[in-house]
């Protein structure tokens, strides 16, 4: 698996770069996405500057040396000069060269300056990467304390040619990350698993998530309408399915959002004392697993040969629960991290459910594993 972070002296041509990706390929764009932030304005016009002079160096030194191959060619009778040095010429190709990198790097510093001040942010989220999903909490103002997880719902059938193509084909999800317009907004971004890279064209932001790092960028939307991005680091074998898409709404429309979030979150609360039936159990966890464990293992718990374990017969799976736990609650290797940010309840049901299902039913020990366990192992 290959991954790579990008240096600091690489930030600005990164960015230039990356945020030519279209929200949906069917646009046929071919400029950068249209900006709606004030940086993203300033690299689109860092962009056009550019374009700008090196179209000034490219015809004025190509036009030079045509102009030289046909006006000073041998068949007119013209002979190369005799002279070997000139201290002007040697002044004037240094001077020239050294004027324009200057006319470059000032507006570029400027804004690569602005691109992490980070400073007096009405909002702060913490974007979190996993192997491939986006995680989002809440820290800092109007929403503190949500959380939740943004998966890609594009179907399969449509990654497979077997279904026509959606509009928003690989950069729509289930839960949106939603901010208030004119509002400025701190992404915090780290890893679960391997690098990542919280890319939105529109935001003029591009930050690697990085395990074990905290990074942070910002951007303040001064538009409504939704924003689509992707993951912008090789991140291994469902890299290109872990979309990022933000909504950004009116003040009025988000304070609604809010309310309805954390009315949503205290719904689904579950209750860790709670003895539950393994039916219950299995049920729940079948559609845990469905969302956060199938992309890797498999639907049919097979696993993926050389990649991800099989589940299906796993002598972990039909073990101890103590064993089994542990491992989801501080990962194993780089294959398979932590799965913390689930909650006990997630977490014990998704156990029970791949100790009954396949060829695991009715084999081992500890079939049942309840959340009053997890939160135990927690401890």
């Amino acid at each position: 698996m290959f991954k790579q972070s990008l240096g600091k002296s690489q930030m600005a041509a990164a960015a230039l770069a990356s945020f030519a990706l279209p929200a949906i390929a069917a646009d046929r764009q071919y400029n950068l996405a249209e900006p709606v932030t004030d940086i993203a304005r300033q690299i689109y016009d860092l962009h056009t500057l550019m374009m700008i002079i090196c179209l000034v160096i490219f015809f004025a030194v190509f036009g030079v040396m045509f102009y030289s191959i046909f006006a000073h060619r041998k068949s007119k009778g013209a002979k190369s000069a005799s002279f070997h040095e000139s201290t002007t010429v040697e002044i004037i190709w240094t001077i020239v060269p050294f004027l324009i990198v200057i006319g470059m790097a000032l507006p570029a510093t400027k804004t690569v300056v602005a691109m992490k001040d980070t400073s007096n942010a009405d909002i702060t989220i913490k974007a979190t990467g996993y192997q491939w999903k986006w995680g989002y909490d809440y820290l800092k103002g109007e929403g503190e304390g949500i959380s939740f997880v943004s998966t890609l719902v594009t179907p399969r059938d449509q990654v497979n040619n077997a279904a026509p193509k959606g509009e928003n084909y690989l950069v729509e999800v289930d839960n949106v990350m939603v901010v208030p317009v004119n509002k400025k907004v701190r992404i915090i971004t780290t890893a679960n698993d391997v690098i990542h890279a919280w890319m939105i064209p529109a935001f003029g932001v591009k930050q690697d998530a990085i395990p074990g790092f905290v990074r942070d960028t910002w951007f303040k939307a001064e538009k409504v309408g939704t924003y689509r991005g992707q993951c912008a680091e090789l991140c291994g074998k469902d890299h290109a399915f872990m979309p990022i898409v933000v909504e950004v709404k009116s003040e009025a429309d988000y304070a609604k959002w809010v309310v309805e979030k954390q009315k949503e979150m205290s719904a689904k609360m579950d209750d860790p004392t709670k003895v539950w039936t393994a039916p219950d159990l299995v049920a729940r966890g079948e559609k845990v697993y469905a969302a956060n464990c199938a992309a890797c293992h498999q639907a049919t718990g097979k696993g993926i040969a050389g990649a991800f374990p099989a589940l299906d017969g796993d002598v972990v799976v039909a073990g101890p629960k103590a064993d089994q736990i542990a491992i989801l609650l501080n990962g194993k290797n780089a294959g398979m991290p932590a799965w913390k940010q689930l909650s006990d309840v997630e977490i014990a049901s998704v156990i029970t459910y791949t100790r009954s299902a396949w060829s695991n039913q009715g084999k081992g020990t500890d079939p049942i594993v309840q959340p009053a366990d997890i939160t135990a192992a927690r401890k």
